[in-house]
């Protein structure tokens, strides 16, 4: 009788799980987290992992700036205040998915180990998958149609990651994949071997 009324929200006792979720989809749930500069293949990357997944029957959810700078965080900036936000909504927004037994795909600079850290604390860090985008700086720049490493350059954008602000490489990644060596295909192949083991759900790939 004291546990219940200590809980405060009663309802997640009465709500399925994420094992019946994972169950009626036949996988289990992962979040897969992009990180690198601007530039770096992050989300043609991410893209071409989901259409993958799909093709093997796999359920995925992309989360990339586009749907969420656009949506859920609009009224945020880029002050180091609202980066910090930024990222700890798309991590809530990530964990609900991850509940619902869906594969979530993010593909966000994130640029510092302690933001990326805070996401893998509020997902879970047993469901968290860190994918370091390594191409170098110059790479990323001869690739900038947008023009914005040259407008971070003459002081237009400022606190651009990897101009006028840093970017912290990951410590300990779960795969590192330079776009500037390896191609779409190797890339994704990659990802796969090491997704495809952990999302498998009784003999299912």
């Amino acid at each position: 009788m004291e546990d219940k009324q200590n809980n405060i929200y009663p309802i997640f006792d009465r709500m399925m799980t994420r094992e019946d979720k994972e169950r009626l989809l036949k996988q289990r749930s992962v979040m897969v987290w992009f990180t690198g500069l601007s530039g770096s293949g992050k989300s043609t990357v991410a893209i071409a992992l989901e259409r993958e997944l799909h093709k093997c029957g796999l359920l995925c959810r992309i989360l990339d700036g586009d749907n969420i700078r656009s949506g859920i965080n609009n009224n945020l900036g880029f002050s180091a205040e609202d980066r910090v936000e930024n990222i700890r909504r798309i991590a809530e927004v990530s964990k609900l998915f991850i509940d619902t037994g869906v594969i979530t795909i993010a593909a966000f600079i994130s640029p510092n180990n302690d933001l990326r850290e805070m996401a893998a604390s509020i997902v879970g860090k047993e469901n968290f998958l860190e994918i370091y985008v390594s191409t170098p700086i110059e790479e990323c720049e001869r690739r900038d149609v947008k023009g914005l490493y040259a407008k971070a350059r003459r002081g237009e954008i400022k606190d651009f990651t990897g101009v006028s602000a840093p970017f912290e490489a990951p410590e300990h990644p779960d795969l590192t994949l330079d776009t500037s060596v390896l191609s779409l295909e190797e890339s994704v192949t990659r990802l796969l071997e090491l997704i495809l083991p952990k999302v498998s759900l009784g003999g299912k790939q």
